[in-house]
């Protein structure tokens, strides 16, 4: 049975990190890497940098399904703008889950959402579209992650917690059960966020 296609959008640190998750999870065939004009002809992990951002037009309309591999410090910035892009040019966008992560069958996953290795998505929660969700992070019961959010490594979004769309939460942070991020909150690595 062939795989179908996906095409990564972004060509840096964060593009090799998610290769290893698509590559381990089995589901997908990469078909290329739209980078910077100057990146065109490298390779990442062994797979080519053959497109640019011009074009994405023509990629949508070969059908490929897309994933965004740029990495998100602080604000989503580029990642919403891109996603917003491909979305408004009728792109189907990739849900990726790490064989070594586990999601809850009673949790939910948005579209262009990438849960890395050892990640835990625990039973009602719900992540939005376009988010990372690092290694060894926890989104656990009842939680609540916006669109466009990155909970980076081994942070700890608690029991009901809302996180707003567009945030930040740092490697190692806490986040205690129950409270309420609004959009676009920025914590700190290693912050013990209480609300």
């Amino acid at each position: 049975m062939t795989k179908p296609s996906l095409i990564l959008v972004g060509a840096g640190g964060h593009c090799r990190s998610c290769i290893d998750v698509i590559e381990l999870e089995g589901r997908w065939t990469i078909a290329g890497i739209v980078g910077r004009p100057q990146e065109r002809g490298i390779t990442v992990l062994g797979h080519a940098v053959n497109h640019a951002d011009e074009d994405l037009p023509a990629l949508v309309a070969a059908g490929h399904a897309f994933l965004l591999t740029i990495g998100q410090i602080g604000a989503p910035g580029m990642r919403q703008v891109l996603f917003e892009r491909l979305r408004a040019l009728g792109a189907g966008m990739a849900t990726i889950i790490s064989p070594r992560a586990y999601v809850s069958a009673h949790a939910q996953v948005g579209p262009g959402t990438i849960v890395m290795h050892h990640a835990l998505v625990n039973a009602a929660a719900i992540v939005g579209a376009n988010c990372i969700i690092n290694s060894k992070a926890l989104v656990e019961h009842d939680a609540e992650v916006g669109d466009h959010c990155h909970v980076a490594t081994t942070a700890v979004v608690n029991g009901g917690v809302r996180v707003g769309d567009g945030s930040f939460i740092g490697s190692g942070a806490v986040l205690k059960e129950y409270i309420t991020l609004p959009s676009g909150s920025f914590v700190k690595a290693n912050a013990i966020h209480k609300g």
